[in-house]
């Protein structure tokens, strides 16, 4: 290795990349060029100069190096940079590096360059040293921050899976001393009758005993030792007997007090675990409407309808979001509900005047081209929800859009009703209670006698076509004897028990109706693989369809809504019995249903709890759609009426009217 010159070389910046660099040599006085432009690269910069490296370095431009007559005129193609940097330097130094071709590197010093050259050099060769180190820096502190996410995401589903598990544990035991306590009153009512026969026993011996004593001093005196023998060994015969049924008395006394001690002790057990099941319920509940709210895009608004069925996983159906808007009413979360409705009024395609079925919740844009009335009703509902709780009326414009929608279609029938949409045949029972709840409340708002003109039509169509009690109590729809376990609950909950008596229909003989044909008791497995017995609604009369029972989870939280409206009407009544039997059997379901809360599959949804659509995947309802894929498919609709029935909170009418 040869050297020449002794500039240090550690002032120079060592980059990653090489770029190229054009040089000439040219005259001390920069006039005349002495060479041919020539061709070189750098990887080494500073304030002060630059390194160049030139292989195979010919002898001239060398020997003019070693002698420092000349200069160099440098161009310097800096990359990514459009137009290169020329400036004059001097060369301080020459080391061949050796190889074949030799490879020479040289010193330069800059002679004279534009300030703003310098900097565009300078400020390259800081980027190239430093941006590097940053993005490794931020790689390191993303990747610690999603290894934190990560696992902060796995202990807050493992908390709050526990308290879905919790729950769960927590119900199975309470219905295992349920269980208990019926089998002690059952065996305390057995031991009381046979202590009552055997007190009776007692008596009936004693009775004869007396009979017998004082028969033994009328006996005549010639007879007197032949019968007072036979009486005698009689009495004792009854002594042992009296003495016998005492001992059975004291050993059914005792029993019965052992069966009443441990009456108290599995009742102070139920106490306890009872208040343990309300706390784990309200979490869970909690949980859910949590599960809810993280599910919403925040860009578009939208709340994907299920999780967990790859089919469907991004669909919004409309009557789901409408559901989800009023609980946002419900718990003043007006925010939220403003970023649903903003979509249907400003973005949202329309068919025929109506709302599509079901949008990308991603997107926005149309996941369905079908149009029912049903959904667009309920977006209505949502929205006078909305205003009541709120205060707020910007969004009535869009509820009068949708009334005049659903009158327009009942002008077009003779009768009054709503068909199923624009473009459909078939009327649904459904649909036209949505449409008289959704017209009477806004009859309610407005004061608008228009509205309760076109709800009291609705009335009328349904007397005439659902409402037959010499065939099912309530038919699916105009001409339909189909069971559809929703319309008996919104029956009570559009039409309430004080409307359907006037009417001359039995609310309790609807919801006994329910209860006798669509009640369905099955095994359902967890996640987990756990077999847990749970009792609730079927989409309809399990036993006419090939599929055996399955529970529908929004239609058995409709069912115990339905309860919870029936218990506070006799509540009102001053009718306490029948009051506390409909909350009893209200809150017997929403245990029942509470069996089969499963935790968010997602990751986003960090655990929370939610409700699958029903206990079988991909299974015919008997309505004309099958039940969502997937083992835990989380429901919003499922969820969100679950909400609607834990809290008592009936959609479908004004709560401060």
């Amino acid at each position: 290795m040869t050297k020449y010159g002794g500039q240090e070389r550690r002032q120079y910046i060592r980059l990653s990349s090489v770029f190229p660099i054009g040089f000439r040599f040219i005259s001390p006085g920069g006039e005349n060029f002495i060479t041919e432009w020539l061709q070189g690269f750098t990887n080494n910069i500073s304030s002060g100069g630059i390194c160049l490296t030139v292989h195979d370095l010919k002898s001239e431009p060398a020997e003019l190096i070693r002698k420092g007559e000349a200069l160099l005129l440098l161009r310097i193609q800096i990359p990514l940079s459009a137009k290169p940097v020329f400036c004059h330097a001097r060369p301080m130094w020459l080391e061949n590096e050796g190889g074949e071709p030799a490879q020479y590197s040289i010193g330069l010093s800059y002679v004279e360059i534009e300030p703003r050259q310098r900097k565009r050099i300078i400020n390259y060769a800081y980027a190239k040293m430093y941006i590097p180190r940053f993005v490794i820096g931020v790689t390191i502190i993303l990747f610690v921050a999603f290894t934190a996410s990560s696992y902060v995401n796995f202990v807050l589903m493992k908390y709050n899976r526990g308290f879905v598990n919790n729950l769960i544990r927590i119900i199975q035991e309470l219905s295992i001393a349920k269980q208990e306590v019926k089998r002690i009153n059952t065996e305390r009512d057995e031991l009381n009758l046979k202590l009552a026969a055997t007190q009776l026993s007692i008596r009936n011996v004693a009775e004869e005993k007396n009979r017998l004593e004082m028969r033994l001093s009328d006996v005549e005196e010639r007879l007197k030792h032949t019968e007072e023998t036979r009486i005698q060994n009689k009495l004792k015969e009854l002594n042992s007997m009296i003495q016998k049924l005492n001992m059975d008395k004291t050993s059914l006394q005792e029993q019965i007090t052992g069966l009443q001690k441990k009456e108290g002790s599995i009742t102070e057990d139920l106490l306890m675990l009872t208040k343990k099941k309300v706390t784990l319920e309200k979490i869970n509940l909690d949980n859910m409407y949590e599960w809810l709210k993280i599910h919403q895009n925040p860009r578009t608004g939208l709340i994907a309808s299920f999780e967990g069925d790859n089919d469907i996983a991004n669909w919004a159906f409309t009557y789901d979001q409408a559901l989800v808007a009023c609980l946002y009413a419900r718990f003043l979360d007006f925010e939220r509900a403003r970023k649903i409705f903003d979509f249907y009024k400003m973005t949202a395609k329309r068919i025929d005047g109506g709302f599509l079925n079901a949008y990308y919740a991603n997107d926005m844009q149309p996941a369905e081209y079908t149009v029912h009335s049903g959904p667009n009703i309920w977006l209505g509902i949502a929205i006078l929800q909305y205003t009541n709780a709120s205060g707020d009326p910007q969004y009535m414009n869009l509820a009068r859009h949708i009334a005049d929608w659903v009158m327009y279609m009942q002008k077009l029938d003779k009768e009054g009703g709503i068909k199923g949409g624009p473009t459909t045949n078939w009327y649904s029972t459904e649909h036209n209670l949505d449409a008289y709840a959704f017209l009477n409340m806004m009859h309610l708002l407005t004061k608008e006698a228009v509205y309760a003109d076109s709800r009291d039509k609705i009335l009328n169509w349904l007397l005439r076509h659902t409402y037959d009690q010499t065939d099912v109590p309530i038919k699916r729809g105009k001409g339909d004897s189909t069971i559809a376990t929703d319309t008996y609950a919104w029956s009570i909950a559009s039409i309430g028990p004080e409307g359907l008596e006037k009417i001359g229909m039995h609310p309790d003989k609807i919801i006994e109706f329910a209860e006798q044909t669509c009640v369905t008791e099955i095994e359902y497995r967890r996640p987990e693989g756990t077999l847990v017995k749970v009792k609730g609604f079927d989409f309809a009369s399990s036993r006419n369809l090939a599929r055996g029972g399955i529970i529908s989870c929004e239609w058995t939280a409709q069912m115990i809504l339905s309860f919870k409206i029936m218990g506070k009407y006799y509540q009102e009544k001053g009718i306490k019995n029948k009051s506390l039997a409909y909350e009893w059997k209200a809150d017997d379901y929403m245990s029942q249903l509470a069996k089969m809360i499963i935790s968010s599959p997602s990751p986003s949804g960090q655990g929370q709890g939610c409700l699958p659509y029903a206990s079988q995947d991909n299974a015919d309802t008997g309505h004309g759609w099958t039940t969502p894929k997937g083992s835990c498919t989380g429901s919003v609709s499922a969820t969100a009426y679950t909400l609607f029935a834990y809290y008592g909170y009936n959609p479908l009418e004004l709560s401060n009217q």
